[in-house]
C-alpha cells in the first residue's frame, strides 16, 4: 500500500505564491497528478475532484486551462516526491488540494490552500 503525504498549503494573499509537496512512501512508476476540491464540495465523490495538473515519470506534463502559465508541476523520481509551484494565486484557487497516483486508487489526505486578502 502506498501512502501520499501533502504539505506546503496555507493562507496567501491574491497574487502570492505557494509550493505544495507530495511525498510518496515508495517508488511510483505511474503518472502523478494534483486535483482540488472547492469549498463546500468536500463531501462530493472523488470522481468530481477538479484536475489541476499531471506529470509522467518521464516529465511529460498537462495542466488545466485555469492554471496554465501560473502553476508548474514537477517530480523527483529518486526522492519519490512531486511538487506544485503555484504563482499569481487567485481567490478561485482556494480549495483542498490532493495528490494522486494516476491509474491507481491512491490519494493523499488533502491540504488546504486559501487565497484571500
Amino acid at each position: 500500500q502506498v501512502q501520499l503525504v501533502e504539505s506546503g498549503g496555507g493562507l496567501v494573499h491574491p497574487g502570492g505564491s505557494l509550493r505544495l509537496s507530495c511525498a510518496a512512501s515508495g517508488t511510483i512508476f505511474n503518472p502523478m497528478a494534483w486535483y482540488r476540491v472547492a469549498p463546500g464540495n468536500e463531501r462530493e465523490s472523488v470522481t468530481s475532484r477538479e484536475f489541476v495538473a499531471s506529470i509522467s515519470r518521464g516529465g511529460d506534463t498537462a495542466y488545466a486551462d485555469s492554471v496554465k502559465g501560473r502553476f508548474t508541476i514537477s517530480r523527483d523520481n529518486a526522492k519519490n516526491t512531486m511538487w506544485l509551484q503555484m504563482n499569481n494565486l487567485e481567490p478561485d484557487d482556494t480549495a483542498i488540494y490532493y495528490c494522486k497516483i494516476q491509474g491507481d486508487i491512491y490519494w493523499g489526505q488533502g491540504i488546504q490552500v486559501t487565497v484571500s486578502s
